[in-house]
Formats: C-alpha cells, structure tokens, sequence
C-alpha cells in the first residue's frame, strides 16, 4: 500500500483572492494550507511549525512593484531554514526578478497569472526536495567525490601567469564549477559558473554545463561563440527556471590579454598594480533562460602585476549577522594586502574572509578563481 502524503504549504500574498484561489486550488491536491499577508506573517509562521513548501509572493504593502521586499524575506527565510523549498510568484515579464530570486534561495517561479495545472507540477517538483526524495548519506559522499573529481585536476602551469583556485561548499555538493584548461598555443580557458539550486540538482547542473563548455573550447574560439552554444545547449535540455551565470575567459599571458564573456555572473574585478579596478562586464544574460541569444566578447590589456579575481556569489554576497554584505568592498580589503602573495594564497583567504565575515558559517557555495601576472 502507497502512504499518501499530504503536503504542508504555506502561501503568502496579500491579496485576498489570490490566497483564496490557491487555498481552493491545493486543497483539492491534498495540501494541508496556512495562509499568510504580509512578510512578518511569514516569519511567524515558519518560526511556530515545519513546512514542506512556501509559495511566496514578493510584492508587499511596503513597495508594489520592485519586489525587494520579497527578495529580503527569501535571505531571511533561507537563514532560517535552508532546506525549506520556496516557489515565487511575480508578474507576467518579470523574468529578472525570478532570476534574482532564485539567486537568493528560491528553487523556482510562477508568472501571476498562472496556469493551474503549470503550478500544481512546480509545486509537486518542489515539494519532494524537503521529503523523502533526499539522496542517502552514501549517495550524497559519492556525488561529492565525483565532483571533487571533476574540479580537483591540476592546474596547468602558464608561463607568465600564476592560478589560484578556492572552491568550497556550503553544503555536501557545489551548484559552483570552475575549469582551467591549456591549449595547444599556450593559452587558456578559465570558467567559473555558479548553478541556480541547491544540493545535488545544482551540482549536476553546473557539471554538466562545465563539460560543455570545456568540449566547446579551443584557441580559435571567441569566448562569446563559446558561451552561445553553451546556452543553446543548456536552453535546449533544461526546465524552465533552471539557469547557471559563468564567466569564460580566453587567457593569454604571454600577450598580457584577457577576452572574456560573462553571462549574467558577478563581474570579475582586474586589479591594476597601480591600484584602480576595472570589472569584466561584457557578455549577455544567464545561460538556459534566454534561446538564440547572442553573446559579446570583452577584451582587456594586463600588464606585470596586474590580478584577475573571479568569484561567485557565496562570496560577495556572504552577510554579517547585522546584514552587511562582504561585497567588493572585503574583496578589494584584501588586495590592498596581497604583497608577495601567491595566486591560490589569495584566493584561499578571499573565501575564508568571506566565511568570517559571516560569522564563521558560509551559506551558499563559494568559489574563487584568481589570475596573477607574473613579471618576465
């Protein structure tokens, strides 16, 4: 005999009738309801008793349209309970804010208005993350050790350049990936990708999508052709809201040049050795979201002294308890302080600052990818 489970899902919005058409909606699935108005609701409510889905709003009494309100209350629900799966609700068209939302810790996103049977299969996906669906501890060591397999190969040694990698998990597995590889000529490819997700969907997600782009490689390649049929790839076997942010670069260090194309990732920063700091931008929006999508290419001069720092979120978007993001701000700290530092030195302390500044505990996936030009 099947047991049959009965979720228990709180919805958030503060409309009336939007809580009353979804309380008919689930009820007649089997979900076990509670409602909540406004984000104070919400707390309270997840603070009182275990749920096994949120379908959340993110646009309240205190600002109708930006959806920061909602976005402020997934970190704060995230911090509370990390394994609670948290689908939002927006606005037709307001794909980047689901993509900012799913940055934060929501696992997906419903367009209001919504398709009830488009919702009901969300919201079945969804509800299994919390329950029994969960791997075993043995499968969980396993994906680990293939992952750390995966990223863990020695790092090619470049003339002129030195590479620093930190990769280190929030969790068991890592929804970030990073791939370092020499060509022929010389150069270089460096990714660094950050999953949206959690947990074993996430870092399979982000290998999959850093064995593609190391298949679609070479020194003739621009990085934005590279990133093009990277997300073609991706758009063409994903679900909808499963997207990953990277940044490709194209290394040559004997020219002392970087190419580049960043695809809705937190912008590299080029520290120049006088100093001033210049961010990798040029790319295009996430990968698997956004089909037939072109991608620029950057392009940037370095010269002896000068460092790339490549990171993921986990790092800059690391909080003390008071809020306060360690940002590029904690990033260019610890440049002032580089010296004779090594390449991986750097990146090793960039994400233990990171750790710290969040009270000792990293609630995301935090990597770092580090480029230091040597002199001749």
């Amino acid at each position: 005999m099947v047991e049959t489970v009965t979720p228990r899902t709180l919805i958030a919005d503060d409309q009336t009738d939007v809580l009353e058409a979804l309380r008919l909606l689930l009820r007649r699935e089997g979900h076990e309801i509670e409602t909540a108005v406004s984000p104070a609701g919400v707390l309270d409510a997840i603070r009182s008793r275990d749920f096994d889905l949120l379908l959340l709003d993110l646009n309240y009494a205190r600002d109708t349209t930006s959806g920061m309100e909602g976005l402020e209350l997934i970190e704060k629900l995230h911090g509370m309970d990390e394994q609670l799966p948290i689908v939002v609700m927006t606005a037709w068209g307001s794909t980047m804010l689901a993509v900012e939302a799913m940055r934060r810790g929501a696992c997906d996103y419903i367009e209001k208005p919504w398709d009830n049977s488009q919702l009901l299969a969300k919201l079945a996906k969804s509800a299994t993350g919390k329950g029994g669906l969960h791997a075993s501890a043995r499968e969980l060591a396993e994906a680990r050790s293939m992952q750390q397999e995966l990223l863990q190969r020695e790092i090619p040694a470049f003339e002129g350049l030195e590479v620093g990698v930190e990769w280190r998990p929030a969790g068991v597995v890592s929804g970030d990936s990073y791939d370092v590889a020499q060509f022929a000529d010389g150069s270089g490819a460096v990714l660094i990708s950050d999953a949206v997700g959690k947990g074993v969907p996430a870092a399979l997600l982000a290998s999959s999508v850093q064995a593609t782009v190391r298949a679609l490689s070479s020194e003739k390649r621009r990085p934005g052709s590279v990133v093009e049929d990277a997300n073609a790839f991706a758009c063409g076997r994903l679900e909808h809201g499963r997207f990953v942010s990277l940044v490709y670069l194209h290394v040559d260090a004997q020219g002392k040049r970087v190419r580049f194309c960043n695809a809705g990732h937190p912008a590299p920063l080029v520290i120049r050795k006088d100093g001033s700091v210049q961010r990798l931008e040029e790319g295009g929006p996430v990968l698997g979201e956004f089909p037939g999508r072109r991608f620029a290419d950057g392009e940037v001069e370095l010269g002896e002294g000068d460092w790339v720092v490549a990171y993921t979120d986990g790092v800059s978007e690391s909080r003390s308890a008071n809020g306060d993001e360690f940002g590029e701000l904690g990033i260019l700290r610890l440049a002032e302080q580089r010296g004779s530092m090594s390449a991986q030195e750097f990146s090793r302390r960039l994400v233990e600052e990171a750790r710290q500044h969040a009270g000792g505990r990293l609630r995301d996936d935090a990597t770092a990818v580090v480029l230091k030009i040597r002199g001749e």
